[in-house]
């Protein structure tokens, strides 16, 4: 339930700022993070809930490493696509 709240609340405050940009005023980050933090202070006054905030992830440094295909393994898939070309060619 609270994760749904946290994710309204930023729902929410995104498509006042969506609104308020198709109007022409831009809101700028301190004022969408000051929008937030008044919208989580009323949540847990009136709820008396807490609210987690998570960061984003980070972008890995690296990208996962991938295995290369070894000799072994690429004349094996030449030897499954030959006799797969041998049975179709067997097929009426």
């Amino acid at each position: 339930m609270l994760g749904g709240f946290v994710q309204s609340i930023r729902c929410s405050a995104f498509h006042q700022t969506l609104n308020s940009t198709h109007t022409g005023s831009t809101v700028t980050k301190d004022e969408l993070r000051a929008e937030l933090e008044r919208q989580e202070q009323r949540y847990k006054e009136v709820y008396g809930g807490e609210v987690t905030t998570y960061a984003a992830q980070p972008e890995p440094e690296r990208k996962a490493w991938r295995k290369r295909p070894t000799v072994q393994d690429q004349v094996f898939k030449q030897e499954i696509e030959k006799i797969e070309k041998e049975l179709k060619a067997e097929e009426p």
